[in-house]
């Protein structure tokens, strides 16, 4: 997103933020709502269209969002949705991507809530790496011939029960509406968000054996000192790493490019 959308983007991220701070609020049933909702404007092209075009003014959107959505959903999804089309959206598919991003994080402060969130971003993590050693997995997942409910069993089938719900509800989410992303694509933007419910960035970490819990207590010290900010570590092990480890942060891999960090790193763990 550029412009007009970023800026009523982080508008409505403060908006949910607010009312997710009230312990009143069903998190849950929020980002159920506005997924519901996501997906309605995902399908009726002509009705984002209106209720993104620029020459009608917000209130008379907002009063339409609001028609068409009472009696289906709750007052405080209304009151988010006609928030966000009171605003200016630099293009009509930019708030449907808001709304999405709106859902995913309100069921992250569900599991937030519920002290799960580290669960949750740990199984998305996982679930990345199932899915990229598994290509028949990957091609039934993303097949465009299967159906929806094909698609939602074989999830269940899956995480039902070895999931956190919250986890679930994301991934089949995901799968059974792409909306034009990869599988992989989306899991990453699913892992940014959770590390962003902390402030948090994200860590992959890959290593030729596990780490120990004080291994990776200091890493993650490390890590968070050079970066200023609390660090997430999806934790991989691959024997080919012989002995050492990589740690890839965004687009940046701490090797040689950067061997003062890792150096640090391995000095501060041998310690």
């Amino acid at each position: 997103m550029n412009g007009a959308s970023r800026e009523a983007l982080a508008a409505t991220r403060e908006s949910l933020d607010a009312l997710t701070d009230r312990a009143s609020v069903d998190a849950a049933k929020l980002a159920e709502e506005l997924a519901a909702v996501t997906a309605l404007l995902d399908r009726e092209v002509s009705l984002r269209r209106v209720l993104t075009d620029p020459a009608q003014a917000g209130e008379a959107k907002a009063e339409l969002a609001g028609r068409l959505l009472a009696g289906q959903v709750g007052g405080d999804t209304v009151d988010l949705v006609s928030g966000m089309v009171r605003s200016r959206w630099s293009r009509s598919r930019d708030l449907v991507d808001g709304l999405e991003e709106l859902a995913a994080t309100a069921d992250l402060t569900a599991a937030q809530r519920a002290g799960d969130l580290d669960d949750v971003e740990d199984e998305l993590f996982r679930f990345g790496r199932i899915v990229e050693s598994n290509t028949d997995l990957r091609a039934a997942l993303t097949d465009k011939g299967a159906t929806v409910a094909a698609k939602g069993e074989l999830l269940r089938s899956l995480l039902g029960g070895r999931a956190n719900p919250v986890t679930e509800r994301l991934v089949v989410r995901l799968v059974t509406a792409p909306r034009g992303r990869s599988l992989e694509q989306g899991l990453d933007s699913l892992s940014k968000l959770a590390a962003a419910r902390r402030d948090r960035m994200v860590a992959v970490v890959t290593s030729a054996v596990p780490l120990t819990d004080q291994q990776k207590q200091r890493l993650g010290a490390v890590l968070a000192k050079v970066y200023g900010r609390q660090m997430h570590l999806n934790l991989d092990v691959d024997p080919e790493v012989l002995g050492g480890i990589s740690v890839r942060v965004g687009d940046e891999l701490i090797d040689g490019s950067v061997a003062n960090r890792l150096d640090e790193a391995t000095r501060r763990m041998a310690g």
